[in-house]
């Protein structure tokens, strides 16, 4: 049995506990058990059950009373230490100024033993060859396939389907609050008015400043630099420049040459870069709305496009699904090796 600590209990956190009630029947047809969750911390206070936490109560407690449990922490790595489980789910707030919680919590899990799963792109942003040479010498896994993109497959993609290409770029809008204003503009509305009808329908946060200055796209990028082209960068190597200087003239220009403004992100072997570009109509990384969208230069299959949607909750949810599922398979194919090996009928 898989037991999860679950840390951060907001958007995405609940959002990962929904994908998994809905996802019940796949999970026990598949494995002939579920995985559990045996604690919920969220910033102030945490729940335990080693025998699982009744999801559909513990969303109904953290609508009505605001809080996941009644005993409060000052130590997450002590609430960490006091439960046993085998998977960290890393949900928390991303901060990426120092890594902030999640960053403590990550690396607590991978020195004790514990595999990791995160959507948090702050730790991975600054401390991603830290991680995972932790993780290594630890025997333990570290997946991340929600923090860029959502729930669009970019870095499985890569490792897995485009294995055997030599991939020599990829570009991409990583940010769908920053493409959610740009698009606005594109039609004729000033940018103040576009960030606020953004943040009215929840796509920009109250302080915009991570979105619209591109440092949430910045943090994206240097996560696929370090895991697809097995770079050694950290959030401070990217050369970043937002939108938030970006006028309806130059909107209205480019318009007039049938193109759009995008902020786009691009990582190669020798380039770190985020910044708004222009983009003729139709291609590829033209597209408007909220979606993110990636180009992948290969030197086989060329250039290969996907585009889905950057956040939300459920989306992110089923990024983390499938990196549980990755882990739940391993353990599987683990264990059978382990009984072969006990019958003497080990190929």
């Amino acid at each position: 049995m898989m037991r999860i600590l679950v840390s951060g209990y907001g958007t995405v956190g609940q959002g990962f506990t929904e994908v998994l009630e809905r996802r019940r029947d796949f999970l026990r047809e598949r494995y002939g058990e579920l995985p559990v969750i045996v604690c919920v911390m969220d910033s102030r206070t945490y729940a335990v059950d080693p025998k699982g936490i009744d999801l559909k109560k513990l969303a109904g407690r953290k609508r009505d009373m605001g809080s996941v449990g009644e005993a409060g922490y000052n130590d997450s790595r002590k609430v960490m230490d006091s439960v046993e489980y085998d998977l960290l789910v890393e949900v928390s707030p991303t901060n990426i100024k120092d890594g902030g919680a999640g960053l403590v919590n990550i690396t607590h899990a991978l020195e004790t033993g514990h595999d990791v799963i995160t959507v948090n792109k702050g730790p991975l942003a600054l401390k991603f060859h830290d991680l995972v040479e932790l993780a290594r010498a630890n025997g333990c896994k570290l997946r991340f396939e929600g923090s860029v993109g959502g729930a669009m497959p970019i870095i499985n993609l890569c490792h897995k389907n485009l294995i055997g290409e030599r991939i020599t770029s990829v570009r991409g809008i990583f940010n769908g609050t920053c493409n959610y204003i740009l698009s606005k503009m594109d039609s004729g509305q000033p940018f103040e008015q576009a960030l606020k009808e953004a943040q009215q329908l929840g796509y920009a946060e109250t302080d915009p400043t991570n979105d619209i200055e591109g440092y949430d796209t910045a943090a994206k990028v240097v996560i696929l630099a370090n895991s697809v082209f097995h770079r050694d960068v950290t959030f401070e190597d990217v050369r970043i420049t937002g939108i938030s200087g970006i006028t309806a003239n130059a909107i209205a220009q480019a318009a007039a040459h049938d193109m759009v403004v995008r902020l786009i992100g691009e990582v190669s072997h020798t380039r770190l870069e985020v910044s708004p570009r222009l983009i003729p109509r139709g291609h590829p990384l033209s597209i408007s709305g909220t979606l993110n969208v990636a180009q992948i230069d290969a030197d086989l299959a060329g250039p290969v496009t996907i585009n889905g949607r950057g956040a939300g909750k459920i989306e992110t949810g089923s990024a983390i699904l499938s990196d549980l599922i990755a882990l739940m398979d391993l353990r599987v194919g683990k264990r059978h090796a382990r009984n072969r090996i006990l019958r003497h009928d080990a190929p």
